[in-house]
């Protein structure tokens, strides 16, 4: 979603014309599957023969769910499951001024229902065994849109949110050449980060002692503002061995992709058609979108007036269930859990200003 959210505003901003954005949905087609796993009807993306036809998506009032997963896959490897990095959901009240983005986390213990279309039996277990699970296809190589169903089915289940409007997957190749695209990202570290995976060239570490099994020297991410270039910035939103785990590593998330909506939303796309040109075929195939028969431009355009100040992120603290070996996943607190609730109810701002501690400030 990262990269269908920056997509969106790269391709609405800086007042285009109808006409320029008609034209770009006709050249950039972002890749599509059936995420949601229900065939939904074609609409037709020829502009209306009137003079003066309308934008694209004004239809579209909101509220809107959006389910954003970003996923690690290994193309050269046919038998590798996909597995739900980081499950993301965007959720936009009515009038589609404001938002909320949370983060639930990748080992978040939940009920995974039975998927026959994999032979899965359904089971308690990580959150991120949903899409793996969903995935598989016998002998086939997995799918990543299949996986996505379950995936949706086990956070619908667990949220209480019905119905996701959109989906989108994207990969890590496709964030990196995304932020590389917008010609890198500020942002502001807030702790001390070392990176498990890089060296300081960026190249990766060899096998080691450390964390996550790799030695020698690593990419330190020091706090203040930072301006980071794509494999910098995939690789500070990767990383987990840190004060808070996980739940500090969908903070940086959040934080990056409120960085690269305030970068895309900082370019002149009106009199620079060349950064749109330029941001669509870096993406190419490494961002799949399902928006339930509309193109991702109509939500592009419903979205663009959504300014980055206005995206409230939501951290939902939690904890670990069992220790050691014993180690099964984690849990969300009751605030948490309460907080997505009075989401769903429609009571999310008077929520947070009673759970202040809930909202990232940087």
């Amino acid at each position: 979603m990262l990269g269908a959210a920056a997509l969106a505003a790269v391709v609405v901003l800086g007042g285009a014309t109808v006409a320029v954005i008609y034209g770009l949905r006709d050249r950039y087609r972002v890749p599509t599957a059936e995420l949601f796993g229900t065939p939904t009807p074609l609409i037709s993306l020829s502009p209306t023969p009137s003079p003066t036809p309308p934008p694209p998506g004004t239809d579209i009032t909101g509220p809107l769910n959006l389910l954003i997963v970003g996923v690690d896959t290994r193309e050269d490897d046919p038998t590798w499951e996909p597995h739900a990095d980081a499950v993301t959901i965007l959720h936009v009240p009515r009038g589609l001024k404001t938002a909320y983005m949370f983060s639930l986390p990748r080992d978040l213990v939940v009920d995974i229902p039975k998927f026959p279309k994999s032979g899965y039996r359904g089971g308690h277990t990580k959150l991120t065994h949903a899409m793996s699970e969903g995935a598989r296809r016998g002998d086939a190589k997995p799918s990543v849109a299949q996986g996505f169903q379950l995936l949706a089915q086990t956070v619908s289940g667990y949220t209480g949110i019905k119905r996701f409007d959109a989906g989108a997957v994207l990969t890590f190749t496709g964030f990196r050449k995304l932020v590389d695209a917008l010609g890198g990202v500020d942002i502001y570290v807030d702790q001390r980060t070392p990176s498990q995976h890089l060296r300081p060239d960026g190249r990766g570490r060899a096998p080691g002692g450390g964390p996550a099994g790799y030695g020698g020297p690593q990419m330190v991410y020091e706090v203040g503002m930072r301006h980071l270039v794509g494999w910098q910035a995939l690789d500070f939103s990767r990383q987990r061995y840190l004060p808070g785990g996980d739940y500090t590593r969908q903070r940086h998330h959040q934080q990056l992709i409120r960085a690269v909506l305030a970068k895309a939303f900082s370019l002149d796309v009106g009199r620079n058609p060349l950064e749109v040109d330029r941001v669509l075929r870096a993406l190419g195939q490494t961002l799949t979108f399902d928006g339930r028969g509309r193109p991702a431009i109509d939500y592009a355009y419903a979205l663009s007036g959504l300014r980055p100040e206005a995206l409230r992120l939501v951290t939902l603290p939690g904890g670990g269930v069992g220790r050691g070996s014993g180690y099964r996943g984690e849990q969300l607190s009751a605030e948490s859990r309460k907080f997505i609730s009075e989401l769903v109810a429609g009571r999310a701002d008077a929520y947070l200003r009673a759970h202040p501690a809930l909202v990232v400030r940087r």
